[in-house]
């Protein structure tokens, strides 16, 4: 697991800016870790657990944003 604390932190950041869209569908999202090959693993919650479209959301919207404002990062998988 990599613990760098700016990583995490942006990481946060860019998932805060994210859950808005997701709350309002009563969903949320939730950072669980950040693997040493640079995979985030994040954790859907409320309706998004069992949502038919949140894989499109973890990818098309949630992975792509991350991708975007931390370079470096290579994907984004959900953990249950």
């Amino acid at each position: 697991m990599n613990k760098d604390p700016q990583l995490i932190s942006r990481i946060e950041e860019t998932l805060a800016q994210l859950r808005p869209y997701l709350e309002a569908d009563n969903g949320n999202i939730s950072f669980v870790e950040v693997t040493e090959d640079m995979i985030v693993r994040v954790r859907l919650e409320g309706a998004c657990s069992s949502c038919s479209m949140s894989m499109m959301t973890l990818k098309a919207g949630v992975e792509q944003s991350l991708l975007k404002a931390i370079p470096g990062l290579k994907a984004v998988e959900a953990v249950e």
